[in-house]
């Protein structure tokens, strides 16, 4: 019988309690915004980060949820049939998923993108969401994403969508 999988703790990035200094992702920029910036975009309400943990304060891996909203006429037409025809549409805004070098090949990249899906459906009940958006650094990310259903965005070949109906089917039981 395999081993059972331990899962992170994910939680609300405090500058307090998590070692940002020492997280390093191997991408500058991501490695960057985690130690110098996150912290002053949770306290300006800019977004939100999430931290997961598995020994408290290392970082093991973050991502980024904040508002967004999407031109109408960006989104595919198969997606839009089933939307309120408004200029722009609602949506989540998933800024920014990271893992640490140390972390990779354990399905924490899975694990943070369904914390931020299930987060997203549950918000969404109270503040809506038409689905949630990414920005997807590479090829490598939108292959990721792809698996997951999401879609790309009209003349934004690395900005992709996923419809919060989508999200609703992979929780079942989630009550949104």
């Amino acid at each position: 019988m395999p081993a059972e999988r331990t899962l992170p703790r994910i939680e609300i990035l405090d500058k307090s309690l998590h070692d940002r200094a020492g997280f390093s992702c191997g991408v500058a920029a991501l490695d960057a915004y985690l130690q110098k910036q996150a912290s002053q975009d949770v306290e300006k309400r800019a977004a939100v980060a999430y931290v997961a943990t598995f020994e408290p304060p290392e970082i093991a891996g973050y991502y980024t949820l904040s508002q967004f909203s999407i031109e109408f006429t960006n989104l595919p037409e198969r997606l839009s049939k089933k939307l309120a025809r408004y200029p722009f549409v609602p949506a989540t805004l998933m800024g920014r998923l990271a893992v640490a070098t140390g972390y990779r090949g354990r399905g924490l990249g899975r694990d943070l993108l369904f914390d931020a899906l299930w987060r997203s459906l549950q918000q969404s009940a109270s503040i809506a969401s038409a689905g949630v958006v990414v920005d997807a650094k590479d090829e490598t990310a939108v292959a990721f994403y792809g698996k997951y259903g999401f879609e790309p965005i009209f003349g934004a070949s690395r900005r992709l969508f996923l419809a919060m109906r989508a999200v609703e089917q992979m929780f079942p039981h989630s009550g949104a």
